[in-house]
């Protein structure tokens, strides 16, 4: 059963890696929520903007930089994912920090990656 995963930082630019990411998860079977500041929609899915009110999220995976989390940072502990995953130049240690002081499983590492090999 899929993993209902949320892309911050998510686009319908196939430029972006989190473009790839959406379109990865999904091929695995994950449900996406795609949370982005431009409007448009990617792989039939509309790109959210601000900060949705989900539940039962599972992981979120980082697709914005530390300087552009912080207004994420106390959506993101009120969703209480069972996972942060921060892909290569996310990495965030005031996030980091809460994350795991909130019992959030913190992964430094490539969704794209992670997905190919099995691990996510």
């Amino acid at each position: 059963m899929g993993k209902k995963t949320m892309v911050i930082g998510a686009t319908n630019n196939p430029g972006r890696y989190a473009y790839f990411a959406v379109k990865a998860l999904l091929q695995h079977g994950h449900e996406v929520i795609p949370v982005g500041i431009k409007k448009g929609s990617i792989f039939g899915l509309e790109i959210i903007n601000g900060l949705p009110d989900i539940s039962m999220v599972h992981t979120i995976t980082m697709y914005v930089g530390p300087v552009k989390q912080s207004a994420y940072i106390h959506y993101i502990l009120k969703l209480n994912p069972n996972r942060i995953i921060f892909n290569p130049g996310t990495e965030n240690d005031k996030l980091i920090k809460q994350a795991l002081e909130n019992d959030i499983e913190v992964v430094i590492d490539c969704t794209l990656m992670m997905l190919s090999s099995g691990e996510y």
